[in-house]
C-alpha cells in the first residue's frame, strides 16, 4: 500500500493505493475503487475490503471523501452527495493514468452510504464496468424517513445565522462514546446505532480521520439525494449486492432488496445470514463471506 493523491476540482483527495502480491509494473491489472460509508474514512471498512481484494489480484484504491479526513476541500466536515459521487469519478480519472491499470477493467465497491454513492456514480460513469455494494444504503432516503421538512427548516435558520456571522454548526453523526450512547438510552434493540458506536467510537474501528463531525447545513443536500434515482434506466453494468439478514434503522437490508428489485440488468443479491450491518464492516467471518462472493464477481466481469 502507498499513499497517493488525486484531484477533485482544485483540491487533493487523499487515498491509499494497494497493489497485488507479485505486482509487476509491466503488466496491466483490473482495478477497484472502494468507497467508504458516511462519517467514515479510507482507513476503516473501505480500506479493509480494499486490502482483501488486493490480496486476490486486484489493484485497489480507497480514499477519504472530499472535505473530510486527510482530503482537501472547504468547508470541512461537509457531506455533499454530488461531490461524493464526483470523488468516485475522479478516482477513476486517477486510475486511468496508471500504466499498470487496464482502463477497460475498472470496478467500484461501496459500503453503507458508499454503496449508494458507488451505484449512483455508475449510472453516468461508464468507465466503471462492475458494481459491488456491501450493506449499501440510500443515505437520502434514510434521512427523509424522519421529519425531513422540520430538518430543512432548521437548516434554513442555521444558514441564516451563519450568514450573519454565527459559528458553523458541527454536530456528531452518532453518540461520541459508549457512555454517551448508554446515557441516551440506546440499547442493543437499536442494533445499527448501538453497533455504530462500538465500531466508530472504540478501538474496534476508531480512526483519527473519522472524528464523528458533520456540518449540519450539508444535510439539506443529503435529504434531497436519491442514490437509486434512474437505476432502472441508466445502470447497465452488472451488480453484486450484499446485505446482512438482520434488519436495522440504517435500512441497508431493505435498500439492498429495493435495489435488486429495481435493477433491470445482470444482478445478484447475497444475504449473509445472521449478520448485522456492522458485522459486514469488519467482523472476520461475515467479511470473508462477502469477499468470497465479490472476488468471483469481479473476476468474471473484470478479470484478474
Amino acid at each position: 500500500m502507498k499513499s497517493v493523491t488525486f484531484k477533485n476540482r482544485t483540491w487533493d483527495v487523499a487515498a491509499e493505493l494497494r497493489l497485488p502480491p507479485g505486482f509487476d509494473e509491466t503488466q496491466r491489472y483490473a482495478a477497484i475503487v472502494c468507497v467508504h460509508p458516511g462519517s467514515s474514512c479510507k482507513g476503516q471498512t473501505a480500506g479493509l475490503y480494499a486490502a482483501q481484494l488486493a490480496e486476490q489480484g486486484f489493484v485497489t484504491i480507497a480514499f477519504d471523501a472530499s472535505f473530510q479526513g486527510e482530503s482537501g476541500g472547504e468547508p470541512r466536515y461537509l457531506e455533499d452527495p454530488a461531490t461524493r459521487v464526483e470523488d468516485v469519478r475522479c478516482a477513476v480519472d486517477y486510475l486511468v493514468t496508471l500504466p499498470f491499470v487496464d482502463d477497460e477493467r475498472i470496478g467500484v465497491l461501496g459500503v453503507c452510504a458508499g454503496g449508494g454513492y458507488a451505484v449512483n456514480a455508475a449510472l453516468t460513469e461508464k468507465r466503471i464496468k462492475a458494481v459491488g455494494s456491501v450493506v449499501g444504503a440510500n443515505i437520502g432516503a434514510l434521512n427523509r424517513a424522519g421529519d425531513a421538512i422540520a430538518t430543512l427548516e432548521a437548516i434554513g435558520k442555521q444558514r441564516t445565522a451563519e450568514a450573519r456571522g454565527a459559528e458553523p454548526m458541527i454536530t456528531p453523526w452518532i453518540p461520541n462514546s459508549t457512555q454517551e450512547r448508554d446515557a441516551a438510552g440506546i440499547t442493543e434493540a437499536n442494533v445499527d446505532v448501538f453497533q455504530a458506536v462500538e465500531y466508530y467510537r472504540t478501538p474496534r474501528g476508531q480512526n483519527a480521520c473519522a472524528p464523528n463531525r458533520l456540518r449540519f447545513t450539508s444535510m439539506g443536500s443529503v435529504i434531497a439525494f436519491d442514490a437509486f434515482h434512474l437505476v432502472e434506466e441508466l445502470l447497465n453494468q452488472p451488480i453484486q449486492i450484499i446485505t446482512g439478514s438482520v434488519p436495522g434503522v440504517f435500512g441497508s437490508k431493505k435498500d439492498g432488496q429495493e435495489l435488486y428489485r429495481r435493477v433491470k440488468g445482470e444482478k445478484d443479491l447475497f444475504v449473509v445470514e445472521g449478520a448485522t450491518h456492522y458485522d459486514l464492516y469488519d467482523q472476520p467471518e461475515p467479511v470473508a463471506k462477502a469477499v468470497a462472493k465479490l472476488v468471483p464477481f469481479y473476476r468474471k466481469h473484470l478479470g484478474a
